[in-house]
């Protein structure tokens, strides 16, 4: 791979800090990254996400990019890729999440719409009032298991402790939120 002349100077500037210089870098090679983003996300709208990502990581690792052959390109590529899989992936979750919800029944009129509605706020307040009455540790592994999905044994890794422990603090967590769901429910 060849480094075009034109990103020597402003690469060097950009790795100083220079935001006009990166910049120069941007207008070099975004339309190369955007196409290679589209190709892998199919979405303009996703691929004009990923490109900006690409680029917000450039800036951001700016000093420990790896260069070929003296050049960025390469590493934009790779974290081009590595974030369309990332948004990939993602958009695959949340359409499965999507088949996954019940099928409504038959459309509630306007004042049905608006008590559900006060009905779901109030849930979710209740809901965020019982975690923050956790230790955040703990509040940290309720989320991941019950509403990211996450097995206690994967939440126990992420969160840096044992499998045993987080399947203790779990039970002592849901004994809690059942408490706490109990007295909240009686104000």
């Amino acid at each position: 791979m060849e480094r075009p002349s034109g990103e020597v100077a402003p690469w060097a500037a950009a790795l100083g800090g220079d935001g006009e210089a990166f910049g120069e870098v941007f207008d070099l090679y975004r339309d190369r990254v955007y196409r290679h983003a589209l190709r892998l996300v199919g979405n303009v709208h996703d691929a004009e996400d990923v490109t900006a990502g690409a680029f917000f990581e450039l800036w951001r690792r700016r000093r420990s990019v790896r260069l070929v052959e003296g050049s960025v390109l390469p590493w934009l590529l790779v974290t081009t890729t590595n974030l369309s899989r990332n948004r990939v992936r993602s958009l695959r979750r949340y359409r499965a999440f999507l088949a996954s919800l019940p099928r409504s029944g038959p459309a509630l009129d306007d004042g049905e719409a608006a008590a559900s509605h006060i009905d779901e706020t109030g849930t979710a307040e209740r809901v965020r009032e019982a975690l923050g009455s956790l230790p955040a540790s703990v509040s940290t592994l309720i989320i991941l298991t019950a509403f990211e999905g996450l097995s206690p044994a994967q939440a126990a890794t992420a969160l840096g402790i044992s499998d045993g422990a987080a399947r203790v603090r779990l039970c002592r967590a849901r004994a809690k939120l059942a408490s706490v769901f109990g007295m909240l429910s009686s104000k």
